[in-house]
Order: structure tokens, then C-alpha cells, then sequence
């Protein structure tokens, strides 16, 4: 929550210091990179949001929580991000029709270089953290920041390339190869997102991990079949049928079934694990065996 607060306020310091470049050079390739920063601000808004409402305990009307409104803001930014694409295009679009000599004075580039590092480090932090926490807010939110910094790097340099050469027409130019990065990056998130609401299985690698834990710690079971998997946000969902011997006591199954929901939970972290425990003329000979 405090790292969501604080991407308002780093993303308000950064339009800001983007719209006096903007102001002091006139440039439509800085006006669209301001006009990102404008999206930025929104997206760390319902960030904000997405992240207050997953973090509330499950309730009757959602037993299974609120971890899914993360996705629901990323989707949100991915639009956001498409939109300010659009608007950049047709800003640059007139600038091409209607060609006019920028002020690409010295301490408006500075400025903007300095909006484009402040963006750097708090990325940085935003992916880092999202990661470990497994938010798919702050990730979103970090890759997005990431792609405005490339974004502004690109427009600095070739800014100070038109202003150097004179030819003016590469400022609306790179205000259009700008449009159509954020179009690319706004397409990535929406994707994604979506796939997280279609509960999407986990990835293969992590998948291969969770079996692997299971027929390490299944010792006195036969099998695991039917195993299924999907993120919510930053809590994976886990189940599937265990097969045990039949003379076995449900103490014992018990016992079983507690080991390995506590590897898994060490190895993948909040998880929701469900398992269900089948007698041995249930078995598939498929799916786990157990070592």
C-alpha cells in the first residue's frame, strides 16, 4: 500500500517536471512524453485502489478473497496506456501536417532527463518488489514505468539529434515511434491481465517445481493425479486427488496431506491448497509418483 501511495507521488513530480520541458521547448516528442506521465498518475491510482480492496480478508460473498482486483487494475492501465498512444499519434499527426520549429532549449532536455531517472529508480523498485510480493499491480506498474523511460530516453536522443541537424520533422516522428511503443506495451498488459482472470495455469517451470514437492513429501501415499493449478494475484491455487492405501486411517492420510501442503507453501508461498484424498482402486498411474 505505501509503495502505491508513494508511485502517486512520484508519478505527480514526474508530470510535472515533464510538462515544464514540454512548456520550455514546445516539443510535441516531450508533450507525449509528458502526456505517458498523465497515465501514469491514473494507473498508480487504481493501483492503489486494486491493491486496498485484494488485500481484504475473504467474506461471505467472496470465499475465495479479493486477489483477482489486481488484474482488473492492470487491465485498466493497459487501456489507459492505449488511449495516451492514441492521443500522442494524433498530436504527432498534426505536428506533420502542420510543421513547426521546437525550442529545444538546454534546460528543458535537462529537466526531462531528470523526470526519466527519477522514473528509472522507482521501476526499479516497483518490479523488484512486485516480484517478491507477487502483486501484479506493482509489477504492472513498474513495467510500465520501464517502457516510459525507454520511451524517453529515445525522445531525448533524437530531440537532441533534430536540434543539432535542424530537421525539425523527426520531433513529430519520434512522438509517433513513442505512440506506437506504449501501443505495444499497453497490448502487453491487457494480455497478461486477461489471462490471469481466465485462470491461467502457472508457469511450466513453477509447475515441474510443485510436482516435484509433491512426490518428495507424499511418502505413504501411491499417487497424485488431477493436478491443478492457477494464479490470483500474488496467492496460487493448488489441488488435486492423492491416492493412499486403503487400510490407511484418515489420521494418517491427514498427516500426509499436512506435509505437503506445508513444503508447497514453502516453495511457492500464499498458496490455497485442496487436496483430495482417494483409496488405491481410485489410482490413474498417471500424474505424480510418489518417490
Amino acid at each position: 500500500m505505501r509503495l502505491a501511495a508513494g508511485s502517486i507521488a512520484v508519478g505527480l513530480l514526474v508530470l510535472g517536471l515533464k510538462l515544464v520541458a514540454w512548456w520550455l521547448t514546445g516539443s510535441v516528442a516531450l508533450y507525449s512524453d509528458a502526456l505517458e506521465s498523465t497515465v501514469n498518475v491514473a494507473a498508480a491510482v487504481a493501483a492503489l485502489v486494486a491493491i486496498w480492496l485484494s488485500s481484504k480478508p475473504a467474506d461471505r460473498n467472496h470465499p475465495y478473497g479479493h486477489h483477482k482486483a489486481e488484474y482488473f487494475s492492470a487491465v485498466l492501465e493497459g487501456v489507459l496506456i492505449i488511449v495516451a498512444a492514441l492521443s500522442i499519434a494524433r498530436a504527432a499527426w498534426g505536428a506533420l501536417t502542420e510543421p513547426f520549429a521546437p525550442d529545444f532549449s538546454v534546460p528543458g532536455l535537462a529537466v526531462n532527463a531528470a523526470a526519466s531517472v527519477i522514473n528509472g529508480i522507482w521501476a526499479t523498485i516497483l518490479i523488484r518488489v512486485g516480484r517478491s510480493r507477487r502483486s501484479p499491480a506493482l509489477a504492472a506498474d513498474g513495467r510500465h514505468l520501464v517502457t516510459d523511460v525507454v520511451s524517453s530516453v529515445g525522445v531525448l536522443a533524437g530531440v537532441g539529434l533534430a536540434a543539432v541537424t535542424g530537421w525539425f520533422i523527426l520531433d513529430p516522428i519520434l512522438a509517433l515511434l513513442v505512440a506506437a511503443n506504449i501501443l505495444w506495451s499497453g497490448w502487453g498488459l491487457v494480455k497478461s491481465s486477461v489471462s490471469g482472470l481466465m485462470d491461467e495455469a502457472v508457469a511450466p517451470e513453477e509447475l515441474e517445481a510443485i510436482r516435484t514437492v509433491i512426490s518428495r513429501h507424499a511418502d505413504g501415499a501411491l499417487e497424485a493425479h488431477d493436478l491443478r493449478t492457477r494464479h490470483a494475484g500474488r496467492v496460487t491455487f493448488i489441488d488435486f486427488h492423492l491416492v493412499v492405501p486403503g487400510e490407511m486411517s484418515v489420521c494418517e492420510a491427514h498427516e500426509i496431506c499436512d506435509r505437503i501442503e506445508a513444503a508447497l507453501r514453502a516453495v511457492v508461498g500464499e498458496a490455497v491448497i485442496t487436496i483430495h484424498v482417494e483409496p488405491e482402486d481410485k489410482a490413474k498411474h498417471t500424474g505424480v509418483v510418489v518417490l
